[in-house]
């Protein structure tokens, strides 16, 4: 059974098949770039978990296969929730994860409370209409400067509660078993995998 990941990123798509062969070790994950006439998909929703299921129809419309996306995020106290959706674009350009990291420390300088999520929606449709959305978060604090070289995105500045190590230091399976990503890919591979009959031909 083949089951579409919703993108690009070798990073993303590296820790969610560590995590789908938990629960569903007999499907195969592909990314998009299987699929090279499909476009990325404008995220215009205006909520996590809109933009992860507006993802996850158009993959799978676009492949007739089952398709998983997410929409995550970081989002900080002081900045009111911000960057929040436009992680991935907060400096103005997508995906550059050092331009989007050194905007939100330019911003929190000299801030005493650095409070912050992560938060990840994930969502799942199948071609015969199925689909279901959750959501998770992992909870903590944003340091002043970046530690680490593991993970993407904001990682090596977001220190989770309770650890000593940023989650751009841990390494991917403590990383995995605390992250919003994490807790929200593995629940929702643990749904989809109860609920075969729903959306399998």
């Amino acid at each position: 059974m083949q089951i579409v990941l919703a993108t690009r990123n070798k990073g993303k798509i590296k820790e969610l098949k560590r995590i789908f062969a938990e629960e569903l070790p007999d499907v195969h994950l592909l990314g998009t770039d299987s699929f090279p006439g499909l476009a990325d998909v404008e995220e215009i929703e205006d909520s996590f978990e809109g933009n992860a299921l507006l993802k996850a129809k158009a993959v799978s419309d676009f492949t007739h296969l089952p398709a998983i996306a997410d929409d995550s995020g970081l989002a900080v106290d002081h900045l009111a929730g911000a960057p929040g959706i436009y992680s991935a674009r907060y400096s103005g350009i997508h995906g550059d994860d050092e331009l989007n990291l050194q905007k939100v420390l330019r911003e929190m300088e000299g801030v005493s409370n650095r409070r912050a999520q992560f938060v990840c929606a994930a969502a799942f449709a199948a071609p015969n209409g199925y689909t279901h959305v959750l959501r998770a978060q992992m909870e903590g604090a944003l340091i002043t400067e970046p530690r680490g070289e593991n993970g993407f995105g904001y990682d090596p500045i977001f220190l989770p509660s309770g650890y000593l190590q940023t989650t751009g230091e841990m390494a991917p399976e403590l990383k995995d078993s605390i992250s919003h990503r994490g807790k929200a890919m593995r629940a929702l591979a643990h749904l989809i995998s109860q609920e075969q009959e729903k959306w399998r031909d």
